[in-house]
């Protein structure tokens, strides 16, 4: 299979890595990453120990593969689109933070399939990736129910050994992410404390209700996610990852914008909708966004 990786980050690279084991990969990535891969190879180190050498570049346009795997941040998902568009692909997956899948769809004439990762990655140096922890990959239909191309699409991962699991519930399994996230990346990231803190005390009751309202909010929206799926799931996670610092902490200790709008952000303007209170999310949303206002990142 080729596979376009496009935002080929911490996470993009671990799976792109690891799929070009057996794939025709090429990763979309900014310099010197892309420069580095191109020159070297990419270099995999931690949990799992690789040296690949897929193909690089930092033009995402007029490309063209079976399968382009979107890793970028939520709030790149337009350009992303619009990059992707002027390309050929038969299948699109995503395994983003947020729901930025229907962005996707919306702009790509392709298949586009939900996705979620819980591998860990982080991005070392240009051209090396460390793989903090081994996972999953979650994948299936947006709308839910069997689909042939996500079958193929399992089948080529599995063949590069990624534990992959195809899913046919991924309405209710994108919400459960977005609770577990909505519990973990905004409270670690204005406690500055790595997910093991939200293990019990009052910032792990602040993640359970973040978690408890994405719940109502997936309920509103048609999709059945009780409040204690989301909060076992947002325990689990906490728990399997106690040792990691999230995403959005990363962000902010980098002094970089976060995934704030399209997470606790996310939840409000879909509770609005449905005219449903989310304090908790609300605060949160709030305290990021003037964080990142407060250093010009909005």
């Amino acid at each position: 299979m080729h596979v376009v990786v496009f935002g080929a980050g911490s996470l993009g690279s671990l799976v792109g890595g690891l799929l070009a084991r057996v794939h025709d990969v090429t990763l979309v990535a900014r310099d010197p990453h892309a420069s580095r891969v191109r020159e070297s190879g990419l270099q995999i180190t931690g949990a799992i120990e690789a040296h690949i050498t897929p193909e690089a570049t930092t033009d995402g346009t007029n490309l063209s593969a079976d399968l382009a795997l979107v890793t970028v941040k939520a709030f790149d998902t337009d350009d992303a689109a619009r990059a992707l568009a002027t390309g050929d692909f038969h299948a699109v997956l995503s395994l983003q933070n947020g729901l930025t899948e229907e962005i996707l769809a919306d702009g790509l004439d392709a298949s586009v399939l939900a996705g979620t990762a819980t591998y860990g990655a982080r991005l070392l140096e240009p051209g090396h990736v460390e793989c903090t922890g081994v996972g999953q990959v979650t994948l299936g239909s947006l709308d839910g129910g069997p689909d042939p191309v996500a079958e193929r699409v399992g089948r080529a991962f599995r063949a590069a050994s990624l534990d992959t699991l195809v899913a046919t519930d991924m309405p209710r399994r994108r919400w459960t992410k977005l609770a577990v996230n909505a519990g973990i990346n905004a409270v670690t990231a204005l406690a500055r404390v790595e997910n093991g803190a939200l293990v019990d005390g009052d910032a792990a009751e602040l993640a359970h209700d973040a978690a408890r309202e994405t719940a109502r909010v997936a309920r509103a929206e048609g999709v059945s996610l009780p409040n204690r799926r989301a909060r076992t799931a947002l325990s689990r996670v906490v728990d399997a990852t106690a040792e990691n610092r999230s995403s959005m902490l990363q962000d902010v200790d980098a002094g970089r914008r976060t995934e704030v709008d399209a997470i606790s952000g996310e939840v409000v303007a879909r509770a609005e909708r449905h005219r449903l209170d989310v304090p908790t999310n609300r605060t949160l949303a709030a305290l990021l966004r003037a964080w990142e206002a407060g250093r010009g990142l909005r």
